[in-house]
This record gives C-alpha cells, structure tokens and sequence, in this order.
C-alpha cells in the first residue's frame, strides 16, 4: 500500500464513523486539559491560602511583656496624655546627661513631637521587653494556659493580646528592640522607589515598543537583534541587574546619583535614586514585550482608516493606537510593578541598609525598602522579629494591592474609552 496515498473510506457510514472518532479524541484531549487546568488552579489557590494563614497567624496573638521601669512610676497618667514638657522632664530625670545631650543635638526635646518623645520614653527607660510570644491559633486555643503558665514564670509581666500590624507599627522607624520596631522608613523607601521606577521605566519602555511596532523595519538585523535581546533580558535573574546598578549608576554615574552634581553633600552614590534606576532597567525588558503586544493588539484597519483621513504616522499612534492599546499596556505595568516591589537581591547589591532609623529625605538619600526589613527580621533569631516580619509581609501586600488597584481603575478608565 502506497503510505503517499490518501486514506478512503467504503461509505458515509464509515466517514461518520471516523468523523465521530476524531471528535471523541478531542473531547477527551480538551476535558484532559480542562482538569489539568482546574488542578493547577487550586493547588494555587491552596498554596496561596497557606501562605495568607502563615503570615495571618504569626502577625497577632498572645504576649507577655516585662518592663524595665514601671510606667506608673514615672506619672500618674498614661503617656499618651503627657504634653511635651511632661514628657521632656521625665527624659531629663532619668536619662544621664550624656544621653540628654546626644537627644538634643538637632534641638531641644520639647521641639520634638509628642509620638516621638512617648517613644523615647519607651524605648530609653521604659524599655519593654517580649519574654514570650505566640502564633494566633496557639492564643486562641491555649488561652487560659498562656496566662497561667506567664503568671508562674513572671510574676511581674502583662500578658496581652497584641497585634502586631497596627498604627504604632506603621509610624515607628527602625529599632534594636522589636516592641519598638516599625516600619515607616521602609514603607516610605519602598514608595520614592517604586515612583522613580515607574517615573523612569513606563515612558521608556513604551517609546521603545511604538519604535519597534510601528517605525522599525521587522526584516532588519540590527531591529530582530534587538527583539532577540530584549526577549533574553526578561529572563535574567535579579542579581544580575542589581550587578550591572552597581558599575553603572552607584560608581560610573556617582556625580549624577550622588547629588553632588546639584550641590549635595555628604552622599555616595548609594541612594534611592541608583536604587530606582536599578529597577528599572529590570523592569523595563517586560514593560516593553507586554507594551508590544498591546500595540499588536490594535488592528489594522484603525491605522489605515486614519491615514485615508490624513493624519500622519504619530497622529495616527497617538490618537488611535495607544489609547487601544492602553488597557494591555497598564495590565503589563501591573505585573512589572509586582516583580519589582518584592525584589531583594538588586537592592542589597546597590546599597540599601539593613538598619536605618532615617526617612528617605529625596532621591540622593540613603533608603531601605520592605524587603529588605523582612529579610533582616526573618534573619534574627527572637521570635518577637519572626512576628513584625510577618506584619511587615502584609504591609507590603497592601502596597502592592494598592499600587496594583490603582493600575487596574485607570486600565478599565481607558478600556471604556475605546
């Protein structure tokens, strides 16, 4: 039998046959890839699930906290009630003076704002310290035990319910003592970065798609080298990008980064604004193949319809095609502000602190970052940092949430647009 020779069926009876066969095997195939589907889903949603638990359980619960210095011994009002020359005072009569002196070198305690002086008094003479700490679901099902086994242990101590995230938490900066600790100068970082990021990668990686989708020729080499390696680029890990911030930006670049270009001292080229641009360049790979697609997206006959009425080729993009695109190029700036909100390993590389007690003042200050606070407190060995890592954990999924809210409203504003 010749192989080359078309099959042939005898009847219709056999055709129909055939015809209900081949059908029969793409239902299967398409049912076998519709459960595949489905078990992929929710083995995701599990994993997911687990995850939110995980962090939701370490992030509140039972405590039992020993202080140094009896509150009520300093006044007979909680401090929250002092004003600032109450609070002043107290400082003054139980802090040395050496101490006194290293508190008032950028001016005088009662300059200070009353949060700032109630924590002082915490941390300096207060000094609260967690002897014991536990998961949610243990405080919840071992109530009774906790409290009687705290009373045994430490006869002194409060045993209190505490959560962890919570407004004390936000407005505090970094400390030694994780009952102190917060994370404002890390949530402010992570903002100024991820606006320098998106200040500098959305406008590039945009242009440079409309260059490749609508001026460039696709049979050139040097345009198809191009594609070819920007399409490599977004596979290459973190590290190597933050590698490629510290030649460029922190060292070759260190005038421009720095601030000294513009008068400012006392920086190197370590700041938030290297840092920014570091992501960036690891950002912008993606930026542009999801801003590509977008403008591919858009069809054909808009642009034709648009040249017969006589508008040129930018008028064409500007009027026609980016606003059709629109909609996908946020949905691939949702995604590119997700990687770059999380990293770690390009920030560590560029320079930011593991412990800084300083808000980031502008572009060419020194900075941390969330990531960078959890991967420090994930690292100490008391559990109390185990707990505000996992309260951090969900401060950084709020931001994210938000950033990524943001981006979805003004995606849906455009997709009504068009």
């Amino acid at each position: 039998m010749n192989p080359m020779k078309p099959k042939t069926f005898g009847s219709n009876q056999e055709m129909q046959d055939a015809e209900k066969n081949f059908l029969y095997r793409r239902h299967q195939r398409a049912r076998l890839a519709q459960s595949v589907f489905q078990l992929t889903t929710l083995l995701a949603v599990i994993f997911l699930a687990t995850l939110l638990v995980t962090v939701v359980n370490k992030s509140m619960g039972y405590v039992v906290v020993e202080n140094k210095v009896n509150p009520a011994t300093l006044s007979d009002r909680p401090l929250s009630e002092l004003n600032n020359t109450e609070l002043a005072q107290i400082l003054r009569e139980n802090l040395r003076k050496n101490r006194v002196r290293t508190l008032e070198r950028t001016g005088f305690l009662e300059d200070q704002s009353q949060s700032t002086l109630v924590q002082l008094v915490e941390a300096e003479i207060i000094q609260p310290e967690v002897v014991e700490s536990y998961n949610l679901f243990p405080s919840l099902i071992n109530r009774s035990k906790i409290k009687a086994d705290a009373a045994v242990s430490y006869p002194n101590a409060k045993v209190e319910f505490r959560y962890w995230l919570n407004g004390v938490f936000l407005i505090n900066s970094m400390a030694s003592q994780p009952e102190l600790a917060g994370v404002r100068s890390a949530l402010l970082g992570s903002l100024q970065l991820i606006l320098i990021t998106i200040l500098t990668a959305f406008p590039i990686g945009v242009g440079a798609a409309i260059y490749l989708e609508e001026y460039a020729s696709h049979k050139s080499r040097i345009n198809r080298l191009i594609q070819t390696n920007i399409d490599n680029l977004a596979g290459v890990p973190s590290i190597v990008y933050g590698i490629l911030g510290l030649a460029l930006f922190v060292r070759a670049l260190q005038p421009f980064t720095s601030g000294a270009l513009f008068g400012v001292d006392g920086q190197n080229g370590r700041t938030i604004l290297s840092a920014g641009l570091t992501m960036a360049l690891l950002i912008l790979p993606i930026l542009i193949i999801n801003a590509q697609e977008a403008i591919r997206s858009v069809p054909d006959s808009l642009r034709q319809a648009s040249y017969g009425l006589g508008a040129t080729r930018w008028q064409t993009i500007w009027h026609h095609v980016l606003p059709g695109a629109m909609p996908g190029i946020l949905t691939g700036t949702i995604l590119a502000i997700s990687r770059a909100i999380g990293e770690t390993a390009p920030l560590i590389v560029v320079g930011a602190s593991t412990f800084i007690t300083s808000d980031p003042t502008g572009p060419f200050s020194s900075f941390t970052a969330l990531p960078i606070q959890i991967y420090n407190w994930t690292t100490r060995p008391q559990p109390a940092f185990q707990h505000i890592a996992a309260a951090a954990i969900l401060v950084l999924l709020i931001a994210l949430l938000s950033l990524n809210a943001v981006a979805i409203l003004l995606r849906n504003r455009f997709a009504k647009r068009v």
